[in-house]
């Protein structure tokens, strides 16, 4: 594969999960380590990608305050739209971070009145915006470049909660796989956030189904309902209704 084809590959990753590691992007082109810290630093001083330890972020996902080119926006309007007629006065409602769920947030009915926990600053300011949303902001230790709080006290306030509702941002899923990540401290997140609500709704765009990261959330019946821009009948997603899960 030649360089200019090998980093087209890792921006379409970079862009598809908001955040890769250096590892798996060895794994995924099958070249060196050195190999792809050089690619990565050629797109970073490019401007194309944030390069990170470890890895790389996407430029959308990093400045999500004002986001100004947001991977497969449309798709993710599609989705947040969907998403948002689940949502009913009174609720309590979880949710990670990720662009899809700042989508989510833009998307809500001025008339709703509900209760948002968020650990995601960005998702949390949108949230603010809106007339009768109630935000409880989950604290505890900031991931600067996601926006994100995680670690042990973040548990402990979701733990205590009992919502009806968790939209996860998601990074990778599969029938076999699951539900996967490739942040070890969104994964405690999530995982707990899941624990602790009656409904949990994975929000993905196709390009997304069928693929694995190499962080377990969980199986895939630890998950009620998919949401994807795409016709619920299309065939991309028949073994998972099949599996039992909800097509939306």
């Amino acid at each position: 594969m030649l360089k200019e084809e090998r980093q087209n590959v890792i921006l379409h990753e970079v862009n598809l999960h908001n955040k890769v590691l250096t590892t798996y992007l060895v794994d995924r082109l099958g070249v060196s380590e050195d190999t792809i810290r050089r690619d990565l630093n050629e797109l970073a001083e490019t401007g194309r990608i944030i390069k990170v330890h470890g890895g790389a972020l996407s430029k959308s996902f990093h400045n999500s305050f004002s986001p100004t080119e947001v991977y497969s926006q449309s798709e993710k309007k599609v989705i947040a739209h969907k998403a948002a007629r689940l949502i009913q006065n009174g609720m309590f409602v979880f949710t990670t971070g990720g662009t899809t769920i700042l989508e989510l947030a833009r998307a809500l009915p001025q008339q709703l009145h509900a209760t948002f926990f968020t650990g995601s600053l960005p998702v949390a300011f949108e949230y603010a915006q809106h007339p009768h949303i109630d935000v409880i902001l989950i604290g505890d230790r900031l991931l600067k470049n996601s926006k994100i709080t995680v670690g042990g006290a973040a548990i402990e306030q979701i733990r205590q909660v009992k919502a009806d509702l968790c939209f996860l941002g998601t990074n990778a899923i599969d029938l076999r796989a699951g539900l996967t990540d490739n942040d070890l401290d969104v994964v405690q997140i999530k995982k707990a956030m899941i624990e602790s609500s009656s409904k949990v709704v994975s929000l993905a765009i196709s390009e997304k189904i069928n693929t694995a990261q190499r962080l377990k959330v969980c199986n895939i019946n630890g998950i009620d309902t998919i949401i994807t821009e795409l016709d619920p009948e299309d065939e991309l997603l028949k073994p998972y209704e099949a599996a039992g899960l909800e097509i939306l």
